[in-house]
């Protein structure tokens, strides 16, 4: 699937264009006049980076202009996109930056914050399900009008919008990095929520990977177990197939490998997760 969103960049989703200086190119706007993005769905900023991001500004000025828009009463500005490039600057000790200014709506400036943070894998999967319900719940879109917005597939949106509806203790151990979103995403298979953090517990205090997380959310379902077939780690190459498809799929693939040929499996945790699936392979 085309990444549509992301493959027009930032610029293709507001329509009309900028508002440049004289010249041609972007405006110097005073940092004390930029306000941040009220709608920025990034909630933690990770400031590893910022002091190297800081001296190569120093050395090189910013290469790529902030956007901002301009409040309609007064000489301020309210940052859009380039967050990390302000605090930079800051640290740096410019007093300006060049910017782009745009107008944009609530929900604009929502999504194009949404697809910078993306596009820099910036966003934790807690923060970018907020953001995708935010779009779902206040401007009316749809997994697939996200979908198309973001640049990722409808499945990946489904499946990121399912971890809110983990209980609180397990989100709260995805947000500190106690768990992964793998370990999450298993939890997930489980039909209660009072099971699921049972099963927290135990992969904390056990400290247990994805494949273990998974195992223990079949046998908590009541599952039968899959029995281990080889005793060697999966090959590089076959992992690396696995993690390929998942990250196109936007679900967990499994490859069985063999001599004359093998299976592909495609595992799904909703009604919803299938129908999706089904829709994107009947568009093939």
């Amino acid at each position: 699937m085309a990444q549509r969103g992301l493959g027009k960049g930032l610029d293709a989703l507001i329509p009309g264009g900028f508002q440049k200086d004289s010249n041609g190119g972007a405006q110097q706007i005073p940092i004390s006049a930029i306000k941040p993005n009220p709608e920025q769905p990034r909630t933690e900023i990770n400031n590893e980076g910022l002091e190297d991001l800081a001296r190569s500004i120093q050395e090189h000025g910013i290469i790529q202009p902030l956007i901002l828009t301009k409040d309609t009463v007064n000489d301020q500005y309210t940052l859009i996109a380039g967050e990390r490039r302000l605090l930079a600057a800051q640290i740096a000790g410019l007093e300006s930056v060049p910017a782009i200014i745009r107008d944009a709506s609530n929900q604009e400036r929502l999504e194009l914050a949404l697809i910078e943070n993306i596009q820099r894998e910036d966003l934790s999967p807690l923060e970018s399900a907020l953001a995708y319900q935010r779009l779902n719940d206040e401007f009316d879109l749809s997994h697939e009008d996200i979908s198309v917005r973001v640049g990722k597939s409808r499945v990946a949106i489904s499946n990121t919008l399912r971890l809110l509806k983990l209980p609180d203790d397990v989100q709260a151990a995805l947000h500190a990095g106690k768990i992964s979103e793998g370990h999450a995403r298993a939890l997930l298979g489980l039909p209660s929520k009072k099971s699921q953090s049972a099963a927290l517990h135990t992969i904390l205090n056990n400290e247990l990977n994805v494949r273990q997380t998974e195992e223990l959310a079949r046998k908590f379902s009541g599952q039968k177990p899959i029995l281990e077939k080889e005793k060697n780690p999966i090959p590089p190459e076959i992992k690396s197939l696995e993690d390929s498809l998942r990250a196109s799929l936007g679900t967990k693939v499994t490859v069985n490998h063999g001599i004359k040929g093998g299976t592909v499996v495609i595992h799904y945790y909703s009604e919803e997760e299938l129908e999706s699936l089904i829709d994107r392979f009947n568009n093939l």
